[in-house]
């Protein structure tokens, strides 16, 4: 492509973006707006027109996804030599690369995860603490660190951020300065500390810095408004006195102050300058025109910069806000509603369901295994890590050395489903929800990931396709999983589906309660958006009365949809609906067999504690999966799509005598009643009949 066809296609402002090849150079971009298409067609431009050589290019983003992205579109583009990184991946190879010459010795080992460290540090100390006050301490240690908080000066600086520690501020520091002290003396490098030394490294060292500057001359760094104090030295490190910095992003998606993030360095970009070039992107390509509306509405009261955007696409259906009595209620019409959406052709992948908490998952993880869905959690183990996709690569690195009879001329996409199909790959999803359920999916993401590819270059090979997968293992760019995604509003940030469910939007919950001061409920109304931000076409925004059925309905919608929720207001184009679920008891479900309320899904579906003891009909148990079996090679689906597991458990524990017994299980509503419930049934009364 030449730098011509670079600017062909691009809107105005994108094009001005791309023509502004000399920086300092800020871009205020809103959610959808392509942002990243505006940068990575500059840097190409750039290099088409001689500005600046592709290998003197340093594009720094926050995840591994978006510098995978960013390196895919540069190549198309025309600059394959550009180096894109996050801050960590870029720091972490200079450091290596100059720590030979500059300190010598045995280089660190870098910490993946501070809670063992943690641990010690706290034992040293003569504190208990349990994983969750763990994770909070590593927590605080982090943010510490990134705000250049030494031990000594973390209980003033909590203090003054107005930070709320739900462990003792004393109690941290002393853990915090014995994880340093232990650190050291077991040559450790935590990512916090990989960044401090990089910057030192170059502070010190002149002739490291001159090397690092000549080597990279041209930066844009993505997400701006993300960067924390000690990533911002890095950078003013990397540059030195040079002016030749694109940055991009948006302070109404600023919702990592708690790690130090702050908008500030974006909106008072760039210090010390007399004539910055601004530019704002604001046409929204991503959303529906109702979509878009609602996002705007959501940042009217906000203080402060905003965007607002303005919608590209047709019409679509109009925002739809649910209430219903409980939790559980939620969760399962959240599931009935992406079945809908399934079975009127949309892809599982473009489904998500976004919650504020991590720990809202686990009913959404339930109801979708009842309603024999496929589902990913978003944050678990990492991809490229999984035993069944490290086989898949080896298997797959092999094919490219020895191309057999069989292999020969069957095309990209046949061949990988033939190398996979010996390491367990199969049309036919496997039975259950466990680890084979967990091989498949992985197998059948590689197996996409080969059918996208050929379908962008119907002339790539299988080397070309393993020589993508092994950069996406270095980078962690892992292929979109099939099912439907379910993620925290954070994890969610710089992602997008055509569908999109917003649960659990009551007070408390979102903004959370200990959200307090104003910045605090700003930044909570922020996460509200790039919620909302995240749909294409279809949004669906609900919140429960009650956390169990039967509960107090107490619970009041978050107050950030005062005005625009259709009961607030007479002028909002969408429709609310309530749903109810019967209620058949005055509070949380008891255990039948010590009366302890259940909360945990699994417990729900059971009836009774998980450590409780159990009169399981084995024999029944055992006829149920048969019977299932069956059931399921004659639909023509996966087994949990009929019942899983647990499911019957609980129906051989309980062997219910009529419709009424068999419909109080959890996991079996009015659809798979109607469909299997005469069957089940019998079943059951067979194994009461005497022998």
């Amino acid at each position: 492509m030449d730098a011509d066809g670079v600017l062909a296609g691009l809107d105005p402002e994108q094009r001005a973006v791309a023509e502004a090849v000399r920086g300092p150079v800020c871009v205020l971009a809103g959610a959808g707006t392509g942002k990243t298409r505006a940068i990575t067609h500059r840097i190409a431009y750039a290099t088409l027109t001689g500005v600046v050589s592709p290998q003197r290019v340093l594009a720094v983003t926050f995840t591994n996804r978006a510098a995978g992205e960013l390196r895919g579109r540069l190549r198309a583009l025309g600059a394959p030599g550009v180096q894109a990184r996050t801050f960590h991946a870029a720091a972490l190879r200079q450091l290596i690369y100059f720590w030979p010459k500059v300190v010598g010795g045995e280089p660190p080992k870098i910490i993946q995860s501070k809670i063992g460290l943690v641990a010690d540090a706290a034992r040293a100390c003569r504190l208990s603490y349990g994983k969750t006050d763990l994770r909070d301490v590593a927590g605080e240690i982090e943010w510490a660190k990134v705000t250049q908080n030494r031990p000594e000066d973390y209980p003033g600086a909590v203090v003054l951020a107005r930070r709320k520690a739900t462990v003792d501020p004393v109690d941290v520091a002393r853990v915090y300065s014995m994880y340093e002290t232990l650190r050291r003396e077991r040559n450790l490098l935590d990512f916090e500390g990989m960044l401090e030394l990089t910057a030192a490294v170059l502070t010190e060292h002149p002739e490291v810095a001159r090397q690092v500057r000549d080597q990279y001359r041209y930066f844009v760094v993505d997400e701006f408004q993300d960067v924390n104090p000690l990533q911002k030295l890095l950078l003013d490190t990397w540059l030195g006195e040079r002016k030749e910095l694109c940055v991009v992003g948006d302070p109404s998606q600023t919702i990592y102050s708690f790690t130090g993030a702050s908008p500030d360095h974006l909106l008072g970009f760039p210090p010390n300058t007399p004539a910055p070039r601004w530019w704002k992107l604001v046409r929204d390509y991503r959303s529906t025109p109702q979509v878009v509306r609602l996002a705007n509405a959501v940042l009217e009261k906000a203080p402060g910069e905003k965007l607002a955007l303005v919608a590209q696409r047709p019409d679509g259906p109009p925002p739809v806000y649910a209430e219903y009595d409980d939790e559980v209620s939620e969760a399962d019409e959240v599931a009935r509603r992406a079945r809908k959406l399934i079975e009127a052709g949309a892809p599982a992948r473009e489904i998500a369901v976004l919650f504020r908490i991590n720990a809202q998952s686990e009913l959404y993880e339930q109801a979708f295994a009842d309603a024999g869905l496929p589902y990913v959690v978003r944050g678990a183990e990492r991809f490229f890590e999984r035993p069944a996709v490290r086989e898949a690569v080896v298997r797959l690195r092999g094919a490219v050395r020895s191309v057999d009879a069989e292999t020969e001329g069957l095309g990209l996409i046949a061949t990988v489903r033939h190398v996979l199909s010996g390491a367990g790959f199969s049309d036919q999803a496997p039975e259950g929800t466990g680890a084979a359920r967990e091989r498949w999916e992985s197998l059948t993401a590689i197996v996409q990931l080969a059918e996208d590819i050929a379908s962008d270059d119907p002339s790539a090979g299988l080397e070309q396709f393993v020589a993508e997968l092994e950069e996406r293992a270095a980078a962690q760019h892992a292929p979109p999983l099939e099912g439907v995604t379910l993620a925290s509003l954070h994890a969610a940030k710089g992602l997008e589906w055509d569908a999109v469910f917003l649960v659990g939007l009551v007070d408390g919950t979102l903004p959370i309660i200990y959200a307090e001061t104003p910045a605090q409920i700003e930044e909570e109304r922020r996460l509200l958006y790039v919620g909302v931000t995240r749909a294409r076409e279809h949004l669906t925004l609900s919140w429960a009365l009650a956390r169990s059925p039967g509960g107090r309905k107490s619970r009041r919608p978050s107050r950030f949809l005062d005005g625009l929720a259709p009961q607030t207001t007479t002028h909002t184009p969408a429709r609310v609906e309530r749903t109810k679920r019967p209620v058949v008891s005055r509070g949380p479900q008891p255990c039948r067999i010590c009366g302890r309320p259940l909360t945990a899904a699994l417990e729900r579906k059971l009836g009774r504690c998980e450590g409780c003891p159990a009169d399981l009909d084995e024999a029944l148990f055992a006829r149920l999966r048969e019977w299932r079996l069956g059931i399921a090679q004659e639909q023509k689906v996966p087994a949990y799509v009929v019942f899983t597991d647990a499911t019957l458990q609980a129906i051989a524990e309980r062997r219910p005598g009529s419709e009424a017994d068999l419909a109080a299980i959890s996991g079996i509503g009015k659809t798979k009643l109607d469909r299997y419930g005469q069957a089940v049934l019998s079943l059951c009364l067979d194994a009461s009949a005497p022998a």
